[in-house]
């Protein structure tokens, strides 16, 4: 088995580092949630940190990795013998008793619930009457470190057992009248890459630590990081041999930190200053609070301390609130390090006089890790956050500066107002973007029929975890017991049952047939042309779109989003699970010039046929936001007769699609309409997507 990389080897990402150790230091924190960009050794860093951790000593033969001296009461291997593991009866302890290395389990993206919580063997608790279960990797985690890379890929019901387990202590199974529960306790450390999509504020919440990792920029670094992954590919097992001592000594420090934690103080005035912090941030609920106060005395036995400090304060808190802050699903996760600082100074100042004395350890003490301090070449948090450069690489102008040839908002009522430029081939004219207005809840719109994609909230699928709508004998989850029990019953006698028992054949097995809710792929096409740009105008549907991202990004849609205006369409944002990159997109979009809604069609429909060919099993959904008014046709047609037939092919492929009819003034064309009959979609008026203006939850698509 070729050697792990070292923990120690690993060049800059101190934060990450202490991060991870301070969570070795005490699990109660609650794991490490890393976000990063590809390839900034997330992953590499994480599996070192197994090597460091203490071995553990387990009852021999339980499957579950009980602890000899506080062996689980509920363990479904036991009981265990207790007088055979007491200290008195030392050959007998021996005998019972086994030494291991604290485990590295991974949990893969694809995992089933049956892999992560285990299963149950329910013919033989049916025919034998025994609790017939096989472990799960919550089990093979108790006691180490459960990895789950790309968390955010992760199933949503899954990632909740998770860390429903991480925060207990304790993994249950209930299924078919059958429970089973087991100590589950272990060090989460999940990463992510936010490009590839965001987690739930909720789910978020529950990591204890965030990090955001970035590739460092220093030219020096990435020399050496270069130079040290050479290394170890060249000769793996010598490369870890010669970072043994350093990995060894950061081991026993775990380990002393460890027997330390109990001793350490949390004073009163320290509680007050965490209070005053986590207030002064506004996080929601006490979760906060109690993480950042573990983090605090994890981090005084790691710099051998015998109290936590302000100095361990500052550190949990920079460690405890970045993803905490989120007030809505849309905003940038980080810590404002001057806030924190002005939070510190107005705690400070509230503390009576004579706290000082009890909060600070005096300024040698050394609170940073093995390996360079906190704001080393990747700078706090692995690099310092950079302001969004927009869709175009920062190229936008500030909302309100009109570049020059801009046209004025035009009146209502003309069949083409606003719009500018013309066939000669110059530029459109740009407005700069509209302030979105305030978003609201949205209707719900959801694709017919019944689906087979990935878990989600939107249209009805089958599926592994929803409610059980029948049985079955070729498809399905999980078994039918009653289904089972019914195919089974009418031949005891012929079968000869003696006893309790059932007499069960493989024919008799029913499958349970499930349905639950999908997310599908929803494609924005935007009509930004000059029609669109009066500003008011513009406004609402940009409040609008942004409405429904809000909604695709709860419902877990992965999301594209098409925009058109001038000659011709282009793909602002190819489909991607990253709904935070689509209301970037959004916020930057200009419009101005004509309007190219053929175009705009035969773009979405290029780019939903590939990722057909991509994601076959993710359904569609087209939402048309648009004016209907065609101004330029595809081949010197007419533009309306042009958008008609593209709206047409789209119909032919079974695509479905919702039409958002943007078209207001005196004057009403009704071009909406009749796109929407060529679509074989429903118009909905822009003030309709309003879930409050709506009676009930309406599905909006109706089957072409």
């Amino acid at each position: 088995m070729t050697a792990r990389y070292p923990f120690s080897a690993v060049v800059g990402h101190d934060d990450l580092r202490l991060a991870l150790l301070l969570t070795a230091v005490h699990p109660g924190i609650g794991g490490v949630l890393v976000r990063g960009e590809k390839g900034t050794a997330k992953s590499t860093i994480v599996r070192g940190l197994a090597a460091l951790l203490p071995g553990v000593a387990v009852v021999r033969r339980c499957r579950f990795g009980c602890d000899p001296a506080r062996p689980d009461p509920a363990c479904p291997d036991g009981p265990h013998a207790e007088d055979a593991l007491a200290d008195g009866d030392a050959a007998a302890a021996a005998d019972a008793v086994e030494r291991r290395p604290a485990r590295l389990v991974e949990l893969p993206v694809g995992a089933t619930e049956d892999r992560l919580v285990g299963s149950l063997d329910l013919e033989r608790a049916l025919t034998e009457g025994v609790r017939a279960y096989q472990p799960g990797l919550l089990a093979a985690a108790h006691r180490g470190v459960l990895y789950v890379d790309e968390v955010n890929l992760l199933h949503d019901h899954l990632v909740d057992l998770l860390l429903d387990a991480a925060a207990m202590g304790r993994a249950h199974v209930e299924r078919e009248g059958v429970s089973v529960s087991h100590a589950a306790s272990f060090l989460l450390v999940g990463t992510m890459n936010p490009e590839e999509g965001e987690l739930r504020p909720q789910l978020l919440d529950r990591f204890g630590l965030t990090v955001h990792v970035a590739a460092s920029r220093d030219v020096a670094t990435r020399t050496e990081v270069i130079r040290r992954r050479l290394a170890y590919e060249a000769d793996p097992e010598g490369f870890a041999a010669g970072w043994a001592e350093a990995d060894a000594e950061l081991a026993g420090r775990i380990a002393a930190a460890r027997r330390a934690l109990a001793a350490v103080a949390l004073p009163d005035a320290e509680l007050r200053r965490i209070a005053s912090v986590c207030s002064a941030f506004e996080v929601d609920g006490m979760r906060a609070d109690l993480v950042v106060a573990r983090t605090a005395m994890a981090h005084a036995a790691w710099r051998g301390a015998d109290a936590v400090s302000e100095v361990d304060v500052e550190v949990a808190a920079r460690l405890a609130l970045p993803h905490r802050r989120r007030r809505d699903p849309f905003d940038e996760p980080g810590l404002d390090e001057e806030q924190l600082s002005q939070a510190l100074r107005d705690a400070r100042s509230e503390m009576p006089e004579t706290s000082e004395a009890d909060t600070v350890d005096g300024p040698d003490e050394d609170p940073e890790p093995p390996g360079g301090p906190d704001d080393g070449p990747d700078g706090p948090d692995g690099g310092p956050d950079q302001p969004d450069p927009g869709p175009d690489g920062g190229g936008a102008p500030e909302p309100g500066q009109a570049p020059e040839g801009s046209a004025p908002d035009s009146g209502k009522g003309s069949a083409e107002p606003g719009e500018s430029g013309s066939d000669n081939g110059r530029a459109p004219a740009d407005r700069p973007p509209a302030v979105p207005a305030p978003a609201f809840r949205a209707r719900l719109l959801e694709v017919p029929g019944v689906g087979e994609g990935a878990p989600g909230r939107r249209s009805r699928a089958r599926s592994r975890t929803g409610r059980v709508v029948r049985s079955s004998t070729v498809d399905g989850s999980g078994l039918h017991l009653v289904g089972t029990l019914a195919a089974a019953a009418p031949h005891q006698a012929a079968r000869g049952r003696r006893g309790s028992g059932l007499v069960l054949r493989p024919a008799d097995l029913r499958l349970a047939v499930r349905e639950g809710r999908e997310g599908n792929l929803v494609l924005f096409a935007v009509d930004a042309s000059g029609s669109m740009a009066a500003r008011q105008r513009m406004s609402a549907v940009s409040g609008a779109v942004l409405s429904l991202l809000r909604d695709a990004y709860q419902r877990r849609d992965k999301v594209g989003l098409v925009t058109f205006r001038g000659r011709s369409a282009e793909v602002a944002l190819p489909p991607t699970p990253s709904v935070d990159a689509a209301v970037a997109r959004l916020r930057h979009l200009r419009t101005g010039g004509r309007t190219p809604l053929a175009d705009g069609l035969l773009t979405a429909r290029k780019v939903l046929t590939i990722e057909r060919l991509r994601d076959p099993r993710r359904r569609p959904l087209l939402v048309l936001v648009t004016d209907g008014r065609a101004t330029v046709p595809v081949a010197g047609g007419d533009p309306v007769a042009d958008a008609t037939r593209a709206g047409a092919l789209l119909a032919a492929d079974g695509v479905a699609a919702v039409v958002v009819d943007c078209e207001n003034g005196h004057v009403r064309l009704g071009m909406p309409d009749r796109l929407a009959a060529a679509l074989g979609a429903p118009c909905v008026r822009l003030e309709q997507l309003s879930a409050e203006q709506v009676a009930g939850v309406v599905r909006a698509v109706r089957a072409a």
